[in-house]
């Protein structure tokens, strides 16, 4: 018995089908490709932070308009937004159920470290709420579950291939040597200039083919690394803004975060590529185009 297609296959079959009319309107020589490409890209790319930029607006709107006389705390309300994004997503179809098992794991490495690092004062998180373990509350999960979220999507959707990528058991290393550091600094000597250095030799010959549009592009994996961590910074600079964690410093009104900030998120990044990583095996997965 054949079954009827998902919503999401065929809110994407509309989508490629838009597309490929577009493109056969529009693209005329090299330079309207070029940009029809680059436009592609930035499609698929908010395609893939669905889920990340959808948690962003849930941080401003509720900061700029969420009521101060209601039972349900602002943190609580985005504890539970967070669960029912996150559930249709995998109802819909728009991130496996394989997936959302690697990105649980982010999510749950994420809140240890939470726990460790609002302890030892890194941050803190200035709302009161229900749903909290100690001075963690639950939505600050679904911050990591966001990155990983996105490096499962944006895997998916520009069909990711690798020239020399890494064995994963190489990775694997690096990724816990990452996530030990983030402990082990605050008693001993901080080595995340090794880390820096470790993932440049790892990964410096790896490079990621994505396909915005027709055909694959290569970029240095490390390119891709720098600049999904730089806009992850961007995106934190909204989030302490909205007042979704305050860092040392803006308890008395928002300043922009660290540039350092960037360095963190680069090697925190890395520990979800290598869950993902273990999905994909450095093969393109299912395709899922926008």
């Amino acid at each position: 018995m054949t079954h009827p297609p998902s919503a999401a296959t065929r809110l994407r079959d509309r989508l490629h089908a838009e597309r490929e009319s577009l493109r056969a309107r529009w693209v005329k020589g090299p330079v309207s490709l070029g940009v029809f490409e680059f436009i592609s890209f930035g499609i698929k790319q908010a395609w893939a932070c669905i889920f990340g930029g959808a948690m962003l607006a849930l941080l401003l709107l509720t900061h700029l308009f969420y009521p101060d006389d209601v039972p349900l705390s602002r943190y609580d309300f985005l504890v539970i937004a967070a669960l029912s994004l996150q559930g249709l997503l995998i109802l819909s179809g728009l991130e496996t159920w394989e997936e959302a098992r690697v990105i649980f794991v982010f999510h749950i490495v994420g809140t240890i470290m939470e726990l460790f690092k609002t302890q030892a004062g890194s941050w803190l998180y200035p709302e009161d709420s229900v749903l909290r373990i100690g001075a963690v509350p639950l939505f600050s999960g679904f911050m990591y579950a966001a990155v990983g979220s996105y490096l499962a999507r944006v895997w998916r959707i520009f069909e990711f291939r690798f020239d020399r990528f890494p064995p994963l058991w190489l990775q694997g290393l690096l990724a816990a040597a990452v996530y030990v550091n983030f402990f082990a600094h605050h008693w001993t000597v901080d080595i995340r200039l090794g880390l820096f250095a470790a993932t440049a030799l790892i990964y410096l010959r790896t490079v990621v083919w994505f396909r915005p549009d027709e055909v694959h592009r290569p970029m240095p994996l490390l390119v891709g690394f720098f600049l999904v961590a730089l806009f992850i910074w961007f995106a934190e600079n909204l989030a302490t803004f909205a007042r979704a964690w305050s860092y040392p410093g803006q308890e008395d009104g928002w300043e922009m975060v660290s540039f350092s900030k960037l360095g963190s998120w680069y090697l925190l990044m890395i520990i979800s590529f290598v869950l993902v990583a273990t999905v994909h095996r450095g093969r393109p997965a299912t395709q899922e185009s926008a």
